[in-house]
């Protein structure tokens, strides 16, 4: 064995040593992303929220009762918040009750607004 080949390899194994120590903390950053936390969604989290928004939004436009145009919908990690406006406290009741049959709906906070009639 020659002094070249063993010189190269120390240099190789070095090199990969300190390659692998700046990469720990990029791959711990992209990892620990992954995890919510008690004001933030994971990956996860987001995704079925998404879904949950979906279906509650897909629910309250299947109502034959009433129309909720004026509704938004948004969920985090389970609760769902509905805010917007509606004609009537039955339609806002409503809305809630259909939100809280969907799958995946822990709880519902219903910020809707009911607008007041001009006489």
């Amino acid at each position: 064995m020659n002094k070249t080949s063993v010189k190269t390899g120390k240099t190789l194994r070095v090199f990969g040593t300190i390659l692998l120590l700046g990469a720990m903390p990029l791959l711990l950053g992209v990892t620990g992303c992954a995890t919510g936390n008690r004001y933030e969604q994971s990956t996860g989290e987001r995704i079925d929220d998404h879904g949950t928004s979906s279906r509650v939004k897909s629910a309250l436009a299947d109502d034959t009762q009433y129309k909720y145009g004026g509704v938004n919908v948004e969920t985090f990690k389970g609760t769902v918040q509905l805010s917007g406006f509606v004609n009537s406290r039955d339609q806002k009741n409503r809305a809630a009750d259909l939100a809280k049959q969907v799958a995946s709906v822990r709880e519902v906070v219903n910020n809707i607004t009911v607008k007041e009639s001009v006489n």
